[in-house]
């Protein structure tokens, strides 16, 4: 749990904080550094406090209906709600009312101050729209009082970090800014170290002080900071002033990571960014929480995995570490869970430079998500379908559709399935002119499903050739996904062959009933640019290849591999997921160079 320490007074507007708890004393500044004391006290500058004038806080958004202005009124703060096509005097004279609310009902009430708004010393007319009259930098004038407007001033209604924090792994706040951007925005961390035995202390019961220890979005606490405290302050900023200042303080303390993990010795080949014509690509299957925090998984799936390694917060530290010091540009993630995808990944991995998509599964509660790096990037389009679904309504397939409607059982079986393909066109920041087709899937994951899966993959790839060679004619293609195949089976060399007979013993896998024997054929040029690992997957009862990186073998061209985790970093824990491994995949990474 985090606690919403903004402090409750003219300094600061508390707008539907999500941190819960009690309020906690504005920062003593002599604990501040003479940097971050320059950095907020100009921050405060900018807010249009001159003189000690109160502020009308005024939110209008053309899409909105209503516009809400936000007042200290007789020494309440009040929030009125006014139609924004409403004439201006009609709002003047409830707020007029508003000063003057008894809080006795049964008083009658006294005559309201006179109400005016100006704007550059002239006075606004009443006929005005509210929309029209409510400017920035205009005067409200109510009786004596006088009040600066602050019309969409930079703000941050939302803030939050998570539960749980660990020592060497980074924090990534969640907040949600309006009519600021993150860049332009200040954040200073601070942490209380834990307090010693009592007789350490020189007072019984003495306050500690908050140190300043980062001015970034993303900090990570070192090993000396286990068991301190830490709290966050962001102020909100557009590039030409600030906003209020918002501070959420963790609850728990520092807790002691779980020392070496399985991608501690990657990092070591991604330190650096990759940079034109260089691009580095990865693909990872997370597994879901969905799946990862049921009774089955931890007493069937993954009997070896201590149970608090399943929980989703503890995964997400070492998820949100590990993607992070991968460096990618490209990023194609599966078992994804919706939630996730919204409330963790995306802030974590934008605080990090990645923007991301995401395409959910049919019927399901995770699905596909990629990432790009927008210093890299811009996305173009997307051609995100469901496979099964496409394959009845998309004229593309047709012929296809027509074969298989020979064998009912196999068509019912790949009707029902919920599998996504998410296919992202992206342009390069530095030469718009060169694009690239990033595909994304997870197939059908039975072990007796080859014949699905074949049918599955030739889905995608006519779809994936109508927007790499029709739609965007010549464009690479990068192909990501747990495709739930090894490389010996008929999904894999029909990728990386361009064929599959008839007679191939997958479009048997399930027995008679659902046999579903054609000869298919695609004109994709894919290789693995990773190779055929000995396993991406390692658990209990299995390991295997399953994951891969096709790239376009005419286009592309493999710069470097990253090296997976050794036998032993693997096995460490017995097996996958583990205390040092969030997922039962491993992420495939190599960097990519265009030819």
């Amino acid at each position: 749990m985090t606690r919403d320490t903004t402090p409750a007074s003219s300094d600061c507007i508390l707008a539907s904080p999500r941190g819960r708890g009690r309020a906690a004393p504005p920062l003593d500044g002599a604990t501040m550094s003479g940097a971050s004391s320059r950095l907020l006290g100009g921050a405060l500058r900018l807010l249009g406090r001159a003189g000690g004038m109160e502020k009308a806080v005024v939110r209008a958004l053309p899409a909105e209906a209503k516009l809400s202005i936000s007042l200290t009124l007789s020494g309440s703060q009040r929030q009125l709600q006014r139609d924004q096509a409403e004439p201006l005097g009609r709002a003047l004279a409830r707020i007029s009312a508003s000063a003057t609310k008894s809080k006795k009902r049964k008083e009658p009430p006294a005559p309201g101050p006179p109400v005016r708004l100006y704007y550059r010393g002239q006075p606004v007319s009443e006929a005005q729209t509210n929309a029209e009259a409510w400017q920035d930098g205009a005067e409200l004038r109510v009786g004596d009082a006088v009040y600066r407007v602050e019309r969409n001033p930079p703000m941050c209604p939302e803030l939050e970090l998570p539960r749980h924090v660990m020592a060497d792994f980074p924090v990534c706040p969640r907040l949600r800014l309006e009519f600021a951007d993150p860049d332009h925005s200040l954040f200073v961390w601070y942490k209380q170290q834990a307090r010693g035995e009592a007789g350490d202390c020189p007072e019984s019961g003495a306050q500690q002080r908050w140190e300043e220890a980062g001015h970034e979005r993303v900090f990570t606490p070192a090993v000396g900071d286990i068991g301190a405290r830490l709290k966050l302050r962001c102020t909100p900023g557009d590039g030409s002033r600030y906003g209020e200042s918002r501070e959420l303080e963790l609850d728990g303390p520092v807790e002691a990571g779980p020392g070496a993990c399985t991608f501690d010795e990657r990092h070591l080949y991604t330190q650096r960014q990759t940079e034109e014509p260089v691009t580095r690509a990865v693909s990872y299957n997370l597994l879901a929480d969905v799946y990862a925090q049921t009774e089955h998984a931890r007493t069937v799936l993954f009997p070896y995995c201590a149970p608090y390694a399943l929980e989703m917060e503890y995964r997400h530290c070492l998820i949100r570490k590990e993607l992070s010091g991968y460096r990618a540009d490209l990023l194609c993630l599966q078992e994804v869970d919706r939630a996730v995808f919204s409330d963790s990944l995306a802030p974590a991995l934008e605080a990090f430079g990645l923007d991301g998509l995401f395409r959910l599964k049919d019927k399901q509660h995770e699905g596909l998500a990629t990432f790009y790096r927008r210093s890299r990037y811009r996305l173009c389009s997307q051609h995100d379908i469901l496979l099964g679904e496409a394959l009845t309504a998309d004229p593309l397939h047709q012929d296809l559709l027509q074969s298989l409607s020979c064998y009912p059982g196999a068509k019912d079986k790949m009707l029902q399935r919920s599998s996504a393909l998410q296919v992202s066109v992206l342009e390069s920041t530095a030469d718009p002119s060169r694009k690239v087709c990033v595909a994304n899937t997870h197939l059908y994951f039975h072990p007796k499903g080859g014949n699905i899966r074949l049918l599955q993959i030739a889905v995608a790839l006519s779809h994936i050739r109508h927007v790499a060679y029709e739609l965007y004619p010549g464009i690479p293609i990068i192909f990501c996904g747990d495709f739930n195949s090894t490389p010996s089976t008929g999904m894999y060399s029909f990728v990386r062959d361009g064929t599959i007979s008839e007679s191939h013993e997958d479009w048997t896998s399930n027995g008679e009933e659902e046999r579903c024997n054609m000869s298919l054929s695609h004109p994709l040029k894919l290789k693995s640019a990773c190779g055929e690992p000995a396993y991406t997957n390692y658990v209990g009862g299995f390991h295997g290849c399953l994951d891969y990186i096709f790239i376009d073998s005419e286009s592309l061209e493999v710069e470097q591999v990253i090296p997976m985790p050794s036998h032993e970093e693997v096995t460490s824990h017995q097996a996958l997921p583990s205390v040092s491994h969030p997922s039962d995949h491993i992420a495939l990474i190599c960097d990519l160079r265009w030819k």
